[in-house]
């Protein structure tokens, strides 16, 4: 069985042209372990296939610490209602997950509908190696969401669930006749985690982000996936740790919310489709 460097090498060979230098924006070619461009800037494969595109190491607040169980959460069957709707919208082509994270939404999402080529990448390094563990066909890289390192016109579908965006990269990168799948949480988005943690926090709206995607992009479907998940007994002290909600919580108010978890929590979010 080939190890992950070389089954990486192997996708680089093949679709080394869905790739731009993101220093110079030339197209690059694959030598063995690595991609270069003309004017000589390598990127080389990591032992576990990935590719680092950054100038430099960023330090992020998103570790393993919070992607792993904000994976299990994933695979415990949390979203998968909206799993099941973003796959009705993507279209067959290249497929490419902004802000992919450990790669769990792409792990399902691949369940349900295969792509030619599958590309996921994030701004932190700690979710791409676990990415490099799913058990799927993916490419997974380290990457600036404002310099992709990907050809103009390369992608049919570009995900972006629960991540930042940047739209002038996107229209870059996408087919012409490809769209933007974009996953926004609304109001009542883990209220009752919200409750608990923030309970003077003001109230939770996400409605600039949908209108700055109505400005860059003609929607073409928009559809709010309002339900209520009954957290699995063994997730439960995982939905704690999941998400930046934790961050800055008084330790006093994890512990005892530990000590009783949480039994359901809702899923609010807003899937918005443009082109």
């Amino acid at each position: 069985m080939l190890k992950k460097i070389e089954r990486s090498a192997l996708f680089l060979a093949e679709q080394h042209e869905l790739f731009s230098c993101p220093k110079c924006r030339h197209e690059m070619i694959q030598q063995e372990k690595s991609l270069i461009c003309v004017n000589g800037h390598r990127f080389d494969l990591s032992k576990k296939g990935t590719l680092y595109f950054l100038d430099h190491q960023i330090k992020t607040d998103y570790d393993n610490q919070m992607f792993t169980p904000r994976g299990r959460m994933i695979r415990s069957g949390m979203y998968q209602p909206v799993i099941e709707k973003i796959t009705q919208l993507i279209q067959t082509g290249n497929l490419l997950d902004i802000g992919c994270g450990e790669g769990s939404f792409l792990q399902q999402i691949t369940q349900l509908k295969k792509n030619p080529v599958t590309i996921g990448f994030d701004i932190a390094k700690e979710g791409i190696y676990l990415a490099s563990n799913q058990p799927i066909e993916a490419f997974w890289c380290v990457a600036d969401l404002t310099n992709l390192p990907f050809a103009d016109q390369s992608f049919d579908t570009i995900l972006n669930i629960f991540s930042p965006s940047h739209y002038r990269e996107f229209k870059r990168v996408l087919k012409p006749g490809g769209c933007v799948i974009k996953v926004v949480p609304q109001t009542g988005y883990l209220q009752e985690l919200r409750a608990i943690y923030h309970p003077d926090g003001k109230a939770y709206s996400n409605e600039a982000v949908i209108q700055r995607f109505s400005e860059e992009m003609t929607i073409d479907q928009r559809e709010r996936v309002t339900y209520e998940f009954e957290i699995p007994a063994e997730n439960r002290l995982d939905l704690l740790e999941m998400s930046p909600l934790e961050w800055q919580v008084p330790a006093e108010v994890k512990a005892n919310l530990a000590q009783d978890p949480l039994r359901k929590i809702t899923i609010d979010v807003e899937i918005l489709k443009g082109y």
